[in-house]
């Protein structure tokens, strides 16, 4: 759940960039005090209060899973957010690239390692049980089991 004093501001940056789409809307008709967007089956909630200030930190940081991080930075700022940096490949495997919403809210695009050839000996986790799968490493950014989104975002 997000909170926004401009919930158009963030339901067109979250469609923008990621893709997602509105499957919930409250109430049906005139003023929104609430829009739920689904993103490739993962759903998310944006509150409208026009109380809340923008821009404080925050303790949550939401991964986002895409196709292509690097094709997407390029329309982070036309839809009001801000990259802040180039994407990194991290330790775990992930390409992360770190960005604001257009209310300052940290959020993270990433997408799996991009490696060529075969992985270095004793790279990635394995699984405690023979046969099964490798164990994901549990990273503060760029976790597994974010959400595969198309990199087109729509």
């Amino acid at each position: 759940m997000i909170v926004t004093p401009d919930l158009g501001r963030l339901k067109a940056f979250y469609g923008g960039p990621v893709g997602a789409e509105e499957f919930t809307r409250v109430p049906e008709e005139g003023p929104v005090s609430f829009v739920g967007p689904r993103i490739d089956g993962s759903e998310l909630g944006i509150v409208a209060d026009e109380s809340v200030p923008t821009g404080t930190p925050t303790r949550i940081l939401p991964s986002i899973a895409v196709e292509d991080v690097d094709a997407l930075l390029n329309r982070v700022a036309p839809l009001g957010g801000k990259v802040l940096g180039p994407a990194h490949d991290m330790p775990w495997g992930r390409r992360v690239a770190h960005v604001q919403d257009p209310d300052g809210n940290a959020v993270n695009l990433t997408q799996p390692v991009r490696r060529r050839g075969r992985p270095r000996a004793g790279s990635g986790r394995r699984s405690p049980h023979p046969g099964g799968p490798p164990v994901a490493h549990p990273g503060p950014r760029g976790e597994p089991g974010s959400v595969r989104l198309p990199e087109d975002g729509g």
